[in-house]
């Protein structure tokens, strides 16, 4: 005969007896025999007395009610009114129970003709789900997220299947005219948001729920003369004593409607035009946090969605959102005021609210919710151990903090439900004495207090620390050597001479700088909180600046930021949280005009630096891509499409610039990080606007389009200051002459607009800014020719009128962005020139001549003008065009888009004598190192003599040599050398 085995206890088939894990502990004295004895004693149903006599003979089954008989007087009351609810709880499969209690429930609601019959339905189930869900959570069958679901399923149809009552009757009345009457509810416009740990799917076991409700007028189908809204506030005032009114069965659910706009002054249920002025105008910091978990749980759920997906941009900024961060622990402060839980204790501790506390690690996950989740869409999430799993993914949280807080989570929660469950009571509070406190602790499972207290203490403070990291102890200001009173006017003459000793040049003006951050006139300072913020940083900003090399200068560029900005109190946030910034953004200040500049324009670039992706490797092709998709897919409309673009590549080329300042990231790699970031900003832009031009003047049949990149894109070999050299190149049926749409546009006109349209989304400014200056010059026939050209034309024009610097030009286009299919052919096209046949005597004369007409129109004498100087970057780049143009044709292999590949190909071709390929890879290697660093550093040109000293430092660091006297000297050397191998490889100029 073979044996049976045990039901695994994570069947969900299983019994709940079969599955039990755990038990509460008896009080002193109690024994299980006389508490199940007792119970039995009181069912006068004899069949039914047997029936749970033989479920209850299981040991872990008598363990288990004889604890919560001793321990919870509710549970106890629930089970001895319907001891055959208690046996099916025990005897089948805990989902079986809730499945059905939930069809009888719904069953029962569409039954009742009145408020009061609904009412008695859902207390009863309410009731009967209290039982099951204690049982299965005492037990450990369900974890804790099965328990909260329960517990809020329950109360989602409690609270949908009373607002369908509701509805109905609304509908019998002659208010409504709903499409279907059977569902009133949908298409009404009427929407129930469950906020709050409701919205979570996290409700404790007691819980209050907190709805929000509004209504679309546009939307209610309310017959002729009625008004929408006298007939919903009516319908959830119903709603609300439905719920909450108790009765001899109890109630439903305390219900709290105080989450609204202005709870004092509005109605129970708002239109929502008035909701989205509210949240517009006057929305807080404490309302976005509440709407990060809201949903729609209830009435018409479509409307109630499309809600939310409108309140979105509240929600969630487009920027990280330190600010937030001082309004949510202002919340917590507030509440630690008032009840008073400031200390770490056992007994009367708030295990919600007091330190270390549910709440801490709720608002742990919120706060980063809050700053990151505008740019980041994977941490819009609701439940509080999602959110975590998600900022460890982001790198926001360490693993180990993750595990702490939710470890700490989970235990919490249980001891919540258990103090709850004693008496049915939304209390959160540990007992004031040991001995009640005792009583918790065997509810839980321990055997006395001192396991109970020790447990508690090891979860409660990680949760305290992390809250207190994150919160309440700000990193240290740097101290500041010398005395510095940055507040008497005159100033004193200790104060001038430390900010002399700091390198201040003129330290009076320092002063007088600093002092004027506190007149309220000044732009964004007029607010007293970020007057107060920069008194706070003004010494720790001063002592960072002196290490940049020129501190004058940095402190001119701060106070440019500061002034400029609106509303500076969100940077100077960023600061406070994060000093070691300070030093970073002071070194930018001091030594790097163009990127001051771009900061002062745009202080949200500083986002990209607090991601903790940016201490990883630069983002790959994928990782933009991805990035971008995902940042442009929250845009509303167009034009926040273009709107969000600028903000990414913003702060991807602050991002980038930043890393070649701290020389982190070589000349090259940082050339092919920028090209990476305009190819995908194109490809993204090539996309939506084809969409648009579809969306307005329909499809050629066959089109296709292709975005061609020449110049430093072309070579990926991009700077910070680079714009973008492009042709658009198309194609399309011969047979179809016009678009399909509602406003046709003929093949030449309509490739034209679609071209305009991509320009104008990389170069239109909006109001974030510029992405690319772009330059259409390239294009065949030049500024004469049409924006867009037909590839047959193109192939065309290459053969028969192309000159030859458009075929210079032509060696370092490839194709960036193009309909599937297209970039191939287009490719082909462009290799076929090139490897053509071409008189190598007369072509190396055109590009002397070219070479001739630059110098001539640009001068070369400046050695520093690193582009057009005798021996600079054009000539090597002119070395390789000609090298391509010449040798293509019987070495189709050497050719390249970048330069220093191409000079490596010839070179193992034999086209370049060994020592001149050294000399060109070198002085390419050399130039582009300098130049990324003045173009990320300067607007205008270079003068030595003028030059701030951090930018010295960089460039002689970036040149790899000693000093920058040094560097200088060489530039000169290496120029010599580079116009010496033009002469032999190309000719005399």
């Amino acid at each position: 005969m073979t044996r049976a085995l045990p039901p695994d206890p994570s069947d969900s088939h299983a019994s709940l007896i079969d599955r039990l894990a755990a038990a509460p502990v008896l009080p002193k004295g109690a024994t299980v025999a006389k508490r199940i004895a007792g119970f039995l004693a009181a069912v006068d149903d004899g069949e039914l007395r047997a029936a749970l006599d033989r479920v209850l003979k299981a040991p872990k089954a008598r363990a288990l009610v004889a604890g919560v008989l001793a321990h919870s007087p509710f549970l106890s009351a629930i089970a001895g009114h319907d001891p055959a609810h208690l046996l099916a709880v025990l005897s089948e499969a805990p989902e079986a129970v809730f499945a059905r209690l939930k069809a009888e429930a719904a069953a029962a609601c569409r039954k009742a003709r009145s408020d009061e019959g609904v009412g008695r339905a859902l207390r009863r189930f309410r009731a009967q789900m209290a039982l099951l869900v204690a049982v299965a959570d005492i037990g450990d069958v369900w974890p804790l997220e099965q328990v909260t679901r329960a517990l809020t399923e329950t109360a989602d149809l409690a609270v949908a299947e009373a607002v369908a009552h509701l509805m109905r009757d609304l509908a019998d009345q002659g208010m409504l005219a709903p499409a279907d009457p059977r569902q009133a509810e949908v298409g009404s416009g009427y929407i129930v948001l469950a906020m709050g740990k409701h919205g979570a799917f996290e409700l404790n076991y007691s819980s209050d729920i907190d709805l929000i409700v509004f209504f679309d007028p546009d939307v209610a189908p309310m017959k002729p003369g009625k008004d929408a809204q006298p007939a919903y506030v009516r319908l959830t005032q119903r709603l609300v004593k439905i719920l909450q009114e108790r009765t001899a069965d109890g109630y439903v659910f305390r219900t709290d409607l105080r989450l609204r706009p202005d709870p004092g002054a509005t109605a129970v249920a708002i239109s929502t035009p008035a909701a989205f002025h509210y949240y517009e105008t006057i929305g807080q910091t404490w309302e976005r946090s509440a709407f990060i978990k809201a949903r729609p749980c209830a009435g018409d759920i479509a409307a109630g969605e499309a809600f939310l997906k409108e309140m979105q941009p509240f929600i969630w900024r487009k920027y990280l959102d330190y600010a937030a961060v001082a309004d949510v622990h202002a919340m917590k402060r507030q509440i630690h005021a008032f009840r008073g839980h400031d200390a770490l204790a056992v007994e009367g501790h708030n295990i919600k609210l007091g330190r270390g506390g549910i709440r801490e690690i709720e608002f742990f996950v919120q706060t980063q919710q809050l700053i990151a989740g505008g740019r980041n869409p994977a941490l819009r999430v609701r439940d509080t151990v999602t959110g975590l799993h998600r900022l460890r993914e982001a790198g926001w949280v360490t693993e180990e903090t993750r595990a702490a807080l939710e470890r700490a989570y989970r235990f919490l929660r249980r001891v919540e439900h258990r103090l709850q469950m004693v008496a049915d009571e939304q209390t959160h509070s540990l007992p004031e004495t040991t001995e009640a406190v005792t009583g918790i602790a065997q509810f839980l499972g321990y055997r006395d207090h001192a396991a109970f207290a020790a447990a508690l203490t090891a979860e409660l403070r990680p949760v305290e620390a992390a809250y207190a990291k994150l919160f309440e102890a700000l990193p240290p200001l740097a101290e500041v050597k010398g005395t510095l009173d940055l507040t008497t006017d005159p100033p004193k003459g200790t104060t001038l001479a430390a900010l002399s000793d700091l390198g201040f040049a003129d330290p009076a003006m320092a002063v007088a700088t600093v002092q004027a951050w506190q007149q309220p006139k000044s732009g964004g300072l007029r607010a007293r909180d970020a007057r107060d913020r920069v008194a706070e940083l003004a010494p720790a900003l001063l002592d960072a600046l002196s290490r940049t090399g020129d501190a004058d200068l940095g402190l001119r560029a701060f106070d440019r930021l500061l002034t400029r900005h609106s509303q500076p109190i969100e940077l100077l946030a960023i600061l406070r949280s994060h000093p070691d910034l300070l030093e970073l953004i002071s070194q930018i200040l001091g030594s790097a005009p163009r990127l001051a500049d771009l900061l002062g324009r745009r202080a949200h670039v500083l986002d990209a630096l607090l991601e903790p992706a940016f201490f990883g490797e630069l983002p790959s092709d994928a990782d933009l891509a991805a990035s971008l998709a995902a940042t442009l897919a929250m845009a509303r409309d167009a034009e926040d499409v273009l709107d969000r673009a600028r903000i990414f590549g913003q702060e991807q080329l602050f991002l980038t610039g930043v890393r070649v300042l701290a020389g982190t990231v070589s000349a090259e790699a940082a050339g092919q990080a920028f090209a990476r970031l305009a190819e995908q900003l194109i490809k993204a832009l090539h996309a939506a606007v084809t969409d648009w031009i579809v969306a307005s003047h329909g499809s050629i049949r066959g089109m296709r389009t292709a975005v061609v990149a020449m110049g430093k894109l072309g070579g990926r070999e991009m700077t910070a200051g680079s714009d973008l050299d492009l042709i658009l190149l198309y194609d399309h049926d011969p047979k179809e002459s016009a678009s399909t749409g509602p406003r046709p546009l003929s093949g030449g006109h309509y490739f034209a607009r679609l071209t305009q349209r991509l320009i104008s989304a990389l170069s239109a400014p909006t109001s974030e800014g510029v992405l690319f200056d772009v330059d259409l010059r390239l294009r065949p026939s030049g500024r004469s020719g049409p924006v867009a050209t037909h590839i047959d034309g193109f192939r065309a024009y290459q053969a028969k009128e192309a000159w030859t610097w458009e075929h210079m030009a032509l060696t370092r286009a490839r194709v960036v962005a193009a309909t599937p299919g297209f970039e191939a052919e287009v490719t082909e096209a462009i290799r076929r020139v090139l490897t053509g046949k071409r008189p190598a005597k007369a072509t190396l004369a055109d590009i002397v001549d070219m070479r001739r007409a630059i110098a001539e129109d640009k001068g070369d004498d400046d050695r520093w003008d690193l582009k057009y100087a005798r021996g600079g970057l054009i000539d090597i780049e002119f070395i390789a065009q000609a090298l391509q143009l010449v040798h293509g044709n019987r070495h189709p292999d050497i050719l390249d888009t970048n330069t220093v590949r191409v000079l490596d190909k010839a070179a193992a071709a034999g086209l370049l004598k060994p020592t001149e390929g050294d000399v060109l890879r070198s002085a390419c290697r050399f130039y582009q190192r300098l130049t990324q660093i003045l173009r990320l550093c300067l607007v205008e040109g270079f003068d030595p003599q003028t030059a701030a000293p951090g930018l010295k430092r960089l460039l002689a660091r970036a040149g790899e040599l000693p000093d920058f006297a040094t560097v200088d000297a060489h530039l000169a050397e290496v120029q010599r050398q580079v116009r010496k191998a033009f002469v032999a490889v190309v000719g005399p100029l």
